[in-house]
């Protein structure tokens, strides 16, 4: 038994991953469906079961933390579906949603509610998938395909806010099958009309793309777009396809698109569309009713909702039941149930529990993860309440869980129901795979015109797009450059590796390039000395390293695996591959000294924290230093999280402790009583000592000061070093890097974050109050950054002005070390609304309920600290807002609006590339590299410097150039790729260039697959481009760098003459060879046109070689 996985607004469970041992109790129905069976069998609840009528509210009372779900479950069993469950708050729904695969193996469906007005509503969101997949199973039935789930869990938000009607979701929804006819033109037309955008390249729900005979649809309720591909006006092939990749994945008979936009006409509710049969569960119904005026007090459009009356009466005659945990009802049942204790988080006090509750009880543990199934198994083996057979761990999702108590008679005895988070005294981690939307942007093939440019030969240009030019029986399409003086260049498409895009960072206007100049020659060169020599600078460090003494870490231990299992989420293959290199260095007897960089959010604590227990469980101990106060704190609750099943002591050093816990922490530290010791500058003192140092985590080196940067210098000669940066690098300076630096790169987000709105407006109370009330009807928090403290006080009065019903607070770092913490606890243990601060927030206070931030003055900030700012939201799985707030009166200049345009432009998550490409444009390369190499990246480009840096490191190590097929080929033909087949110019020039790069026939073979997925058939202008390619790959191989026409001959110029002389003795026509690199074919008479030529080409680089 597993959690179960959401498709859509649906849930179902996936199956169980492979373990690491059989602690967990396999079964093949749900592991508490026994408990549904107990209570259907219970006399009094099947009495009360038959009183249930239509039209007539009945209660049920003791449903205690989970037991709602039993309570669901159950209903379900006994018939009475479909059941519609209504919660307070999102969260209690989701945590029931969760708890239901434990009990009932049946499919269950998710109603959430919009958290925005009708007016902000986006079709990409998946909240309204979720809402649109229930409506059509509801409304929309079919025999072989979706219907109505058993149960539906939907808060009382959610059905207050009306839906369409169910004629206008069967008018916009139609089916497409395969070997049926269909007119794309008419469908386009349709979508077109319904409100979907057209579009290119299909990156997000809502949109199409007509491409001849291929349609691409990506429906707001689909988990992936589809590819419908025709013959004339037959389907042939019905295609689900990947963003990213723009690739298929598999293939389907038939799809049915909805083409309904969420500002759609709002006039029905949900009850509507579910049968009158229809069993509606109001969890705690006082709460609902409190929740529903709340949430009406604050939403804008109240004709766009219904009252809570109003909701009554749609109910009709469906059959109501209330569940409470105290039963106010007279006639209600109740259940002979109660509460779980607290626990503490103590191990041993748990164990001491457990068995005193297994000498009348059988006890259901259940836990998140197998690993965390196998490693409670062990805590617990030689516990009485396991020995005798009482304590049953099991695999799902629990919230809080709940005491059955025993029958008389002894028919069945007392259950108890219980989560390893309750029982661990942890924060529940809930986290949801959603829809990757959105393809990562490229900056190098991301072109506009009046783009600056790199061309490596001339220097700096302005890209002025492509050109279609005919010559001498060819046709081709260039690059159109313009360089200084308006002399313009045009650089053929098979030449585009010439061209790159300019990233640099220079200050003012910058000048372009003269042809003929020397002034390209001579900044390329000082950019070579310069990367050279750092190069020489890295190596020698690395060298030196290699040369000391560190320690080498054992294999993993079985702790090590459990521990590493027992992550609740699924890494990303960047985390698995740095992972496999950090283990690899603390392996090696050489001290590591790894950089890991990695966006917000993307997974570098969880490696810090694998990395941390490897070191303990090998007996050594280990500093985790961060550059402030409140992410010590954040990372102590992390680290005590993570680590609470193993016997690791973690303590803390920073302002937040008094000078007599200090004292104490440091006696430990000495005496090897303390596994972890996390701090603020604190900890890099000399007065810090250490009985077993091994590993050192460095969280943001670049934010301390001079002095604990020496003193960094000297730990690194003698334990293992790990550096955390939240500053990404772009992958071009990675790979530059790689054979000089020991460095990660995470580059890939988590399935379950979505990207941040980012929202540039000038201040206005109103909009203010609206995201505000938006964010509290979702029951979550609200950071608002304001980084001035001298006027803080009146900035915190004027949000009590425009929110008067939420709670506020104020933090910065001039307050006193005990107030500080005090704030920061309330905030979290959610005792405020509103949280108003400096920017002391911008490292570490990570809050999953908070999803809603103000900076105010943005203006102010640099890039990297807006997007640092912006990444303390977003954390939950939930839709995350930013405003950045401007003052009304206050003009901008061009450098911060530029700066403000590029924070909202990339909102994606992973955006933290593009973020680092655009700091670069508006302020140099000083957090990447160092301010001294800033003006070389300014001069050349950030492109051309990362080759000038790789290919210094690789002639200091001595590695062999890369393999190219540098190949001018020079024949008659036309050779593009027409508008008609890919309209993009993005992704055309993105094949522009990878054609040019490729080194081998597999390689090429995968575009041409991709380009028929993607495009359909070349046309013969397509096809004769991948044949210059395979022509370029051949020509390599024989050492031939030119081919060209000549009268009646071909040309060939080369640089190995042996190859040469043995393709003149296998080729079939005469091979004549003028001098030692210059070698003439002459064509039969018979060879006319540019196809013929191109064949005997083809026929001659083939001829012992490889199949053309």
């Amino acid at each position: 038994m597993c959690p179960q996985g959401r498709i859509g607004g649906w849930r179902r469970r996936k199956p169980d991953k492979v373990s690491l041992s059989s602690t967990a109790e396999r079964h093949t129905t749900p592991p508490l469906s026994g408990l549904v069976d107990r209570l259907l069998s219970h006399g009094d609840f099947a009495s009360w079961l038959d009183q249930l009528l239509p039209g007539k509210p009945v209660g049920i009372g003791g449903v205690w933390g989970s037991a709602c779900a039993l309570v669901s479950a159950t209903l379900t069993a006994s018939g009475r579906y479909p059941l519609l469950v209504i919660c307070d708050q999102t969260a209690a729904m989701d945590q029931l949603v969760d708890a239901w695969p434990l009990f009932r193996e049946a499919v269950c469906g998710r109603f959430p509610a919009w958290d925005t007005s009708l007016k902000e509503r986006v079709v990409y969101d998946d909240i309204f998938a979720d809402r649109l997949q229930i409506l059509k199973a509801c409304a929309l039935p079919k025999p072989n395909d979706s219907h109505c789930p058993e149960a539906i869990f939907t808060t009382i938000a959610s059905l207050l806010q009306k839906v369409p009607s169910k004629a206008e979701l069967d008018g916009s929804t139609r089916r497409i099958e395969l070997k049926k006819q269909i007119d794309l033109e008419q469908w386009a037309t349709w979508m077109l009309d319904a409100g979907m955008h057209p579009t290119s390249s299909v990156e997000l729900p809502g949109e199409f793309a007509l491409r001849g005979g291929l349609l691409d649809i990506f429906s707001a309720d689909h988990l992936q777009p589809y590819r419908i591909e025709t013959f004339g006006d037959e389907v042939t092939s019905i295609r689900q396809f990947d963003i990213e990749t723009q690739r298929s994945l598999r293939n389907v008979k038939e799809v049915e698109v909805t083409a309904l936009l969420p500002g759609t006409a709002q006039t029905e509710s949900l009850l509507d569309y579910l049968p009158e049969k229809t069993t509606l569960l109001l969890i705690e119904p006082d709460h609902l009713k409190n929740a529903a005026s709340d949430y009406l007090a604050r939403v804008e459009g109240p004709e766009n909702h219904f009252s809570y009356n109003q909701l009554l009466k749609r109910s009709g005659d469906r059959t109501l039941i209330t569940a409470e945990t105290i039963a106010t009802s007279t006639g209600s049942f109740n259940l002979p149930m109660q509460s779980v204790e607290r626990f503490t988080g103590d191990i041993n006090r748990a164990k001491q529990q457990l068995d005193q509750w297994a000498e009348q009880a059988e006890i259901e543990l259940v836990c998140s993860t197998e690993a965390e199934c196998t490693r409670i198994g062990e805590i617990f083996a030689d516990s009485i309440a396991r020995s005798q057979n009482r304590l049953h761990i099991l695999r799902g999702r629990l919230h809080e869980g709940f005491r059955w108590e025993a029958e008389s008679g002894g028919k069945h005895p007392e259950r108890i129901v219980i989560s390893s988070e309750q029982l661990f005294h942890r924060e529940e981690i809930r986290r949801t795979a959603r829809r990757r939307l959105g393809r990562a942007i490229d900056s190098f093939t991301d072109l506009r015109k009046g783009d600056l440019v790199v061309h490596l030969a001339h220097g700096i240009g302005r890209y002025l797009g492509l050109e279609t030019i005919s010559r001498e029986h060819q046709r081709e399409e260039h690059l159109k450059i313009e360089f200084d003086g308006g002399t313009k260049i045009f650089v053929p498409t098979s030449r585009i590796a010439l061209v790159q895009k300019y990233v640099g960072g220079t200050r003012g206007r910058l000048r372009l390039a003269k042809i003929g100049g020397t002034r390209w020659l001579r900044q390329k060169e000082a950019a070579e000395s310069a990367v050279s020599d750092m190069a020489v600078d890295m190596l020698e460090m690395q060298a030196a390293r290699k040369t000391r003494q560190g320690i080498s870490f054992p294999a993993d231990s079985h702790w090590q695996q459990e521990f590493d299992a027992a992550f609740p989420y699924q890494e990303t293959p960047d985390q698995l591959a740095a992972l496999s290199a950090i283990k690899k260095d603390m392996g090696n007897a050489r001290p590591m000294d790894r950089l890991l960089c990695g966006d917000v959010g993307f997974g570098k604590t969880e490696l810090a924290l694998r990395a941390a227990f490897k070191a303990v469980d090998s007996g050594y101990q280990v500093a985790v230093l961060v550059p402030t106060t409140i992410l010590a704190a954040q990372h102590l609750d992390t680290f005590r999280n993570r680590m609470a099943e193993f016997p690791i002591e973690i303590a803390s050093l920073s302002r937040f402790s008094t000078r007599k816990e200090q004292t104490k922490t440091l006696k430990r530290m000495a005496t090897g009583e303390v596994d972890i010791a996390i701090g603020t500058h604190r900890l890099a003192q000399r007065d810090v000592q250490f009985q077993n140092l091994g590993l050192v985590v460095i969280d943001e080196e670049q934010r301390f000061g001079v002095e604990i940067k020496e003193r960094l210098k000297a730990i690194r000669q003698t334990v293992d070093v790990m550096t955390l940066t939240a500053t990404p690098i772009p992958r071009t300076l990675h790979l530059s890097l790689l054979g000089a630096r020991d460095i990660s790169n995470l580059e890939t987000p988590p399935e379950d974050r979505l990207a941040v709105e980012t929202r540039v407006v000038r201040f206005d109370p109103e909009l203010i109050r609206r995201a505000i009330d938006r964010e509290l009807n979702r029951n979550g928090q609200v950071f608002f950054v304001h980084n001035r403290v001298h006027d803080i006080e009146a900035v915190a009065n004027k949000l009590r002005e425009i929110v008067p019903d939420a709670t506020l607070c104020i933090g910065h770092g001039q307050m006193p070390e005990g107030q500080l913490e005090q704030v920061m606890v309330d905030f979290i243990d959610g005792k405020f609304d509103i949280l108003v601060a400096t920017t002391i927030v911008e490292s570490g206070l990570d809050i999953p309920n908070a999803n809603t931030i103000f900076i105010d003055d943005a203006d102010r900030y640099g890039l990297a600290d807006l997007h640092q700012l912006r990444g303390r939201v977003g954390r939950a799985g939930n839709r995350a807002y930013c405003y950045l707030l401007l003052d009304p009166r206050k003009h901008l200049s061009p450098t911060s609006s530029r700066r403000l345009r590029a924070i909202e432009e990339f909102s994606e998550m992973g955006a933290g590339f593009q973020i680092a490409m655009r700091d670069l444009e508006i302020r140099g390369a000083g957090n990447i590299l160092g301010t001294q190499q800033s003006g070389h990246i300014a001069a050349v480009g950030y492109e051309l410097y990362c080759q000038l840096l790789e290919q210094a490191v690789g002639r200091l190590q001595r590695q062999p150039p890369q393999a190219m097929c540098d190949v001018d080929v020079d024949l008659p033909g036309e050779v593009i790729l027409p508008d008609s087949y890919v309209p993009d110019l993005k992704s055309k020039i993105d094949l522009y260039r990878r054609l040019v790069r490729i080194t081998t026939a597999e390689d090429l073979q995968d575009i041409r697959e991709e380009m028929e997925d993607r495009f359909g058939p070349p046309p013969s202008t397509a096809s004769r481009l991948l044949d210059l390619a395979l022509l370029r790959i051949a020509a390599a191989l024989w050492g031939i760098h030119s081919i060209r026409m000549e009268e009646r001959s071909i040309v060939l110029h080369y640089r190995d003459p042996i190859r040469v002389e043995q393709l003149k003795k296998q080729a079939e026509l005469p091979v004549r060879i003028v001098d030692a690199s210059t070698a003439y074919i002459p064509l039969p008479a018979a060879v006319t046109g540019s196809e013929a030529i191109f064949e005997q080409v083809k026929s001659l680089l083939q001829a012992g070689q490889l199949p053309l």
